[in-house]
Protein backbone atom coordinates (compact mmCIF):
# COMPACT_ATOMS: atom_id res chain seq x y z
CA UNK A 1 0.00 0.00 0.00
CA UNK A 2 3.25 2.36 0.46
CA UNK A 3 3.69 2.07 -3.21
CA UNK A 4 0.29 4.02 -4.36
CA UNK A 5 0.14 6.21 -1.09
CA UNK A 6 3.36 7.44 -0.89
CA UNK A 7 3.39 10.98 -1.76
CA UNK A 8 4.66 11.14 -5.23
CA UNK A 9 2.06 8.51 -6.05
CA UNK A 10 -0.75 10.15 -4.31
CA UNK A 11 -0.49 13.06 -7.13
CA UNK A 12 -1.58 10.26 -9.71
CA UNK A 13 -4.67 9.82 -6.98
CA UNK A 14 -5.23 13.72 -6.04
CA UNK A 15 -5.29 14.57 -9.48
CA UNK A 16 -7.88 11.54 -10.47
CA UNK A 17 -10.16 12.31 -7.62
CA UNK A 18 -10.00 15.98 -8.60
CA UNK A 19 -11.35 14.94 -12.46
CA UNK A 20 -13.52 11.88 -11.60
CA UNK A 21 -14.60 11.90 -15.25
CA UNK A 22 -11.73 12.35 -17.23
CA UNK A 23 -10.01 9.56 -19.18
CA UNK A 24 -6.35 9.62 -17.85
CA UNK A 25 -3.04 8.24 -19.50
CA UNK A 26 0.25 8.19 -18.04
CA UNK A 27 1.91 10.78 -19.61
CA UNK A 28 -1.01 12.93 -18.60
CA UNK A 29 0.81 12.91 -14.96
CA UNK A 30 4.03 13.74 -16.37
CA UNK A 31 3.14 17.15 -18.74
CA UNK A 32 -0.09 18.54 -15.70
CA UNK A 33 2.05 17.52 -12.72
CA UNK A 34 5.10 16.55 -12.75
CA UNK A 35 5.14 12.99 -12.24
CA UNK A 36 7.53 10.32 -13.78
CA UNK A 37 5.32 8.42 -16.72
CA UNK A 38 6.99 5.37 -15.12
CA UNK A 39 5.78 5.70 -12.18
CA UNK A 40 2.03 6.89 -13.06
CA UNK A 41 2.21 4.01 -15.07
CA UNK A 42 2.96 1.97 -11.71
CA UNK A 43 0.48 3.76 -9.88
CA UNK A 44 -2.06 3.13 -12.45
CA UNK A 45 -1.26 -0.23 -12.83
CA UNK A 46 -2.07 -1.04 -9.28
CA UNK A 47 -5.10 1.11 -8.91
CA UNK A 48 -6.61 -1.16 -11.80
CA UNK A 49 -5.50 -4.71 -9.92
CA UNK A 50 -7.49 -3.45 -6.69
CA UNK A 51 -10.51 -2.61 -8.90
CA UNK A 52 -10.12 1.26 -8.36
CA UNK A 53 -9.34 2.36 -11.65
CA UNK A 54 -11.11 0.72 -15.07
CA UNK A 55 -11.25 1.24 -19.16
CA UNK A 56 -9.09 0.16 -21.51
CA UNK A 57 -5.82 -1.00 -20.96
CA UNK A 58 -3.67 -1.37 -24.00
CA UNK A 59 -3.37 -0.38 -27.41
CA UNK A 60 -4.24 3.57 -29.30
CA UNK A 61 -7.57 4.13 -27.52
CA UNK A 62 -6.49 2.87 -23.94
CA UNK A 63 -6.90 4.98 -21.32
CA UNK A 64 -7.68 5.24 -17.09
CA UNK A 65 -10.57 6.41 -15.13
CA UNK A 66 -11.54 6.06 -11.76
CA UNK A 67 -14.17 3.80 -10.31
CA UNK A 68 -15.06 3.58 -6.63
CA UNK A 69 -13.27 6.53 -5.21
CA UNK A 70 -14.98 5.79 -2.19
CA UNK A 71 -13.25 2.48 -1.35
CA UNK A 72 -9.89 4.04 -2.47
CA UNK A 73 -10.50 6.57 0.40
CA UNK A 74 -11.30 3.53 2.82
CA UNK A 75 -8.07 2.22 1.45
CA UNK A 76 -6.11 5.18 2.11
CA UNK A 77 -7.15 6.20 5.49
CA UNK A 78 -5.89 2.44 6.71
CA UNK A 79 -2.38 3.69 5.60
CA UNK A 80 -2.69 7.57 6.76
CA UNK A 81 -3.36 9.46 9.66
CA UNK A 82 -2.24 12.96 10.60
CA UNK A 83 0.57 11.51 13.23
CA UNK A 84 2.64 10.65 10.03
CA UNK A 85 3.79 14.65 9.90
CA UNK A 86 5.63 16.25 11.89
CA UNK A 87 4.22 18.40 14.70
CA UNK A 88 6.08 21.01 16.47
CA UNK A 89 4.47 22.75 19.25
CA UNK A 90 3.94 26.12 20.33
CA UNK A 91 2.31 28.61 22.40
CA UNK A 92 0.76 32.15 21.43
CA UNK A 93 -0.85 34.43 23.22
CA UNK A 94 -2.26 36.84 20.06
CA UNK A 95 -6.44 35.92 19.84
CA UNK A 96 -5.66 37.26 16.82
CA UNK A 97 -2.94 35.09 15.70
CA UNK A 98 -4.39 33.79 12.63
CA UNK A 99 -4.80 37.71 10.88
CA UNK A 100 -1.43 37.97 12.02
CA UNK A 101 -0.46 34.39 10.54
CA UNK A 102 -1.93 35.66 7.14
CA UNK A 103 -0.26 39.41 7.19
CA UNK A 104 3.15 37.27 7.86
CA UNK A 105 2.86 35.23 4.66
CA UNK A 106 1.34 38.16 2.97
CA UNK A 107 3.86 40.91 3.24
CA UNK A 108 6.69 38.11 2.59
CA UNK A 109 4.83 36.96 -0.40
CA UNK A 110 5.13 33.63 0.87
CA UNK A 111 1.02 33.01 0.49
CA UNK A 112 1.58 29.78 -1.52
CA UNK A 113 4.12 28.37 1.79
CA UNK A 114 1.70 27.84 4.23
CA UNK A 115 -1.47 25.79 4.49
CA UNK A 116 -4.22 25.61 6.95
CA UNK A 117 -5.63 22.05 8.05
CA UNK A 118 -7.35 19.98 10.70
CA UNK A 119 -9.72 21.87 11.95
CA UNK A 120 -8.16 25.30 11.88
CA UNK A 121 -8.41 24.94 7.64
CA UNK A 122 -11.51 23.21 7.70
CA UNK A 123 -13.61 25.64 9.91
CA UNK A 124 -13.41 28.60 7.54
CA UNK A 125 -15.80 25.73 5.36
CA UNK A 126 -18.03 24.03 8.05
CA UNK A 127 -17.18 26.34 11.01
CA UNK A 128 -17.75 23.41 12.80
CA UNK A 129 -15.67 22.90 15.85
CA UNK A 130 -14.94 25.53 18.36
CA UNK A 131 -10.89 25.56 18.70
CA UNK A 132 -8.34 28.15 19.32
CA UNK A 133 -5.94 25.85 17.95
CA UNK A 134 -3.71 26.50 14.88
CA UNK A 135 -2.65 23.68 12.88
CA UNK A 136 -0.42 24.81 10.12
CA UNK A 137 1.41 22.96 7.22
CA UNK A 138 4.78 25.00 6.01
CA UNK A 139 6.47 23.81 3.03
CA UNK A 140 9.01 20.93 3.81
CA UNK A 141 12.13 21.75 1.70
CA UNK A 142 12.34 25.66 3.59
CA UNK A 143 10.76 24.43 7.04
CA UNK A 144 13.57 25.26 8.94
CA UNK A 145 14.23 28.79 7.73
CA UNK A 146 10.33 29.80 7.95
CA UNK A 147 9.52 28.40 11.25
CA UNK A 148 12.01 30.30 12.78
CA UNK A 149 11.00 33.41 10.74
CA UNK A 150 7.30 32.90 11.72
CA UNK A 151 8.06 32.04 15.80
CA UNK A 152 10.09 35.19 15.53
CA UNK A 153 7.58 37.43 14.07
CA UNK A 154 4.37 35.65 15.50
CA UNK A 155 6.47 35.28 19.24
CA UNK A 156 5.75 31.86 19.56
CA UNK A 157 7.36 30.33 22.48
CA UNK A 158 8.27 26.40 22.31
CA UNK A 159 6.05 24.02 23.99
CA UNK A 160 6.00 19.91 25.06
CA UNK A 161 2.56 20.53 25.98
CA UNK A 162 -0.85 22.52 26.66
CA UNK A 163 0.69 24.62 23.68
CA UNK A 164 -1.70 26.12 21.00
CA UNK A 165 0.03 26.99 17.45
CA UNK A 166 1.60 23.80 15.40
CA UNK A 167 3.69 24.07 12.88
CA UNK A 168 3.93 20.76 10.63
CA UNK A 169 6.44 19.17 8.50
CA UNK A 170 4.21 17.70 6.02
CA UNK A 171 4.95 13.94 5.43
CA UNK A 172 3.60 14.55 1.80
CA UNK A 173 5.90 16.57 0.98
CA UNK A 174 4.42 17.82 -2.66
CA UNK A 175 0.97 15.85 -1.82
CA UNK A 176 -0.13 17.81 1.39
CA UNK A 177 -0.07 21.47 -1.04
CA UNK A 178 -1.88 20.07 -3.90
CA UNK A 179 -4.90 21.63 -4.43
CA UNK A 180 -5.36 23.93 -2.14
CA UNK A 181 -7.63 26.46 -1.54
CA UNK A 182 -8.02 30.51 -0.91
CA UNK A 183 -10.78 31.14 1.71
CA UNK A 184 -11.06 34.89 2.99
CA UNK A 185 -7.69 35.26 1.69
CA UNK A 186 -6.06 32.29 3.68
CA UNK A 187 -4.44 29.52 1.95
CA UNK A 188 -6.28 25.96 3.35
CA UNK A 189 -5.34 22.41 2.21
CA UNK A 190 -7.41 21.10 0.20
CA UNK A 191 -10.85 19.21 0.83
CA UNK A 192 -9.06 15.65 0.26
CA UNK A 193 -5.73 16.81 2.23
CA UNK A 194 -8.70 17.99 5.28
CA UNK A 195 -10.67 14.80 4.95
CA UNK A 196 -7.89 12.67 5.23
CA UNK A 197 -6.29 14.87 7.75
CA UNK A 198 -9.36 14.72 10.36
CA UNK A 199 -10.82 11.66 9.65
CA UNK A 200 -8.42 9.32 12.44
CA UNK A 201 -7.55 12.33 14.48
CA UNK A 202 -8.38 11.68 17.92
CA UNK A 203 -10.40 15.08 19.10
CA UNK A 204 -13.90 14.81 17.17
CA UNK A 205 -11.73 14.58 13.87
CA UNK A 206 -13.97 12.14 12.30
CA UNK A 207 -16.98 13.45 13.18
CA UNK A 208 -15.54 17.37 11.83
CA UNK A 209 -14.28 15.15 8.30
CA UNK A 210 -17.63 13.81 7.87
CA UNK A 211 -19.54 16.82 8.41
CA UNK A 212 -16.97 18.53 6.13
CA UNK A 213 -18.11 16.19 3.53
CA UNK A 214 -21.97 16.57 3.94
CA UNK A 215 -21.51 20.24 3.70
CA UNK A 216 -19.41 19.85 0.13
CA UNK A 217 -22.21 17.07 -0.99
CA UNK A 218 -25.05 19.86 -0.18
CA UNK A 219 -23.50 22.75 -1.87
CA UNK A 220 -22.33 20.44 -4.92
CA UNK A 221 -18.72 21.38 -4.36
CA UNK A 222 -15.90 18.62 -5.68
CA UNK A 223 -14.62 17.13 -2.88
CA UNK A 224 -10.91 17.58 -3.64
Amino acid sequence: MKTIFSDKATIVIRAMLSQPEKKWVARDFEKEFGVGRARAAAVLSILRKKGFVGGIRSGRLAYNILLNKKALLDEWLKFYNFELNKLHLYYSAYEDVLPRLKDYFDTKKLTDRYALTLHTGANFITNYVNTQTVYCYLKYEDFNEVSLDLRQALNLKELRKGGNFYLIRPYYKNGAFFNNKKIKGYNIASCLQLYLDLYNFPQRGREHARYLLKILKEEGKNFV
